[in-house]
């Protein structure tokens, strides 16, 4: 064989088997491109979901977790190739019917070494005969607007506790370009309200004077702190969220 032959021949063999080992590798998602970003199930390949649940599925600095309807659990995780590798798996220990308990079980072995892919704003995991296909939250449940919705109290934050609005208490903001409307569960009223850098900032806020049973009234005060402390807020699909200092308010929008 000449010369010119036997390097012709190297970078043939070379050529076949770089397109042979690029057609065989499929490399997953890295955790760059799954990093803050949480995925709802549109459709399982395998056991039925419970009516009513769906999974949610988050990744964030290096961890991962998922709820199916009951506990949330998850650990920390790295991409191997294209298999999703979780460490040890913690979880919340709430007592669940026998069919979310055995739906979490299954979810939960999703973890321990699923095929994982990631196409843009769709994900999927497949194991053993299961395989289930995510949407980013983004899309699949997009953040309501801040103004223009209403927007119901549905728990009460202070510190790391958050509590339930008193039974048929009814407390309610609607935002609009300058102003909020407000319920409190007894008195009405409204402020003017500047929307900058991630807070509000509620100004001359009036109400009317109606006297509440203690258990409003003290939803009434709740709220009425949490609106003059200029809180920062952080909406979740319908989930708006309001900070101030240690005490805050969650509120869900209204149907």
């Amino acid at each position: 064989m000449t010369y010119r032959a036997l390097i012709l021949a190297i970078f043939t063999i070379a050529a076949l088997t770089a397109a042979c080992g690029g057609g065989s590798a499929t490399p997953g998602p890295t955790g760059q491109t799954l990093d803050g970003r949480t995925f709802l199930s549109t459709k399982v390949d395998g056991p039925a979901l419970v009516a009513g649940t769906v999974i949610r599925i988050t990744f964030k600095d290096g961890n991962v977790t998922a709820n199916a309807g009951c506990n949330t659990f998850g650990g920390p995780y790295r991409i191997d190739g294209d298999r999703l590798v979780v460490g040890q798996i913690v979880t919340t220990e709430i007592g669940c019917q026998p069919n979310l308990a055995a739906q979490d079980q299954w979810v939960t072995g999703l973890l321990g070494g699923a095929t994982i892919g990631l196409d843009g704003n769709n994900l999927t995991l497949a194991l053993n005969g299961i395989r289930v296909a995510f949407l980013d939250r983004v899309v699949a449940d997009p953040d309501l607007p801040l103004l223009g919705t209403r927007w119901v109290v549905d728990g009460l934050i202070n510190g790391g506790t958050v509590s339930s609005v008193p039974a048929g208490a009814i407390a309610t903001i609607t935002l609009t370009d300058a102003h909020v409307d407000v319920e409190t569960g007894c008195n009405t009223g409204g402020a003017t309200a500047t929307v900058a850098n991630g807070s509000i900032t509620f100004a001359d806020l009036v109400l009317t004077k109606r006297a509440c049973d203690n258990g409003v009234a003290q939803l009434e005060s709740a709220v009425v702190a949490v609106l003059r402390g200029n809180p920062s807020y952080a909406i979740q699909a319908d989930l708006l969220t309001l900070i101030s200092g240690g005490v805050g308010l969650t509120l869900r929008a209204a149907p």
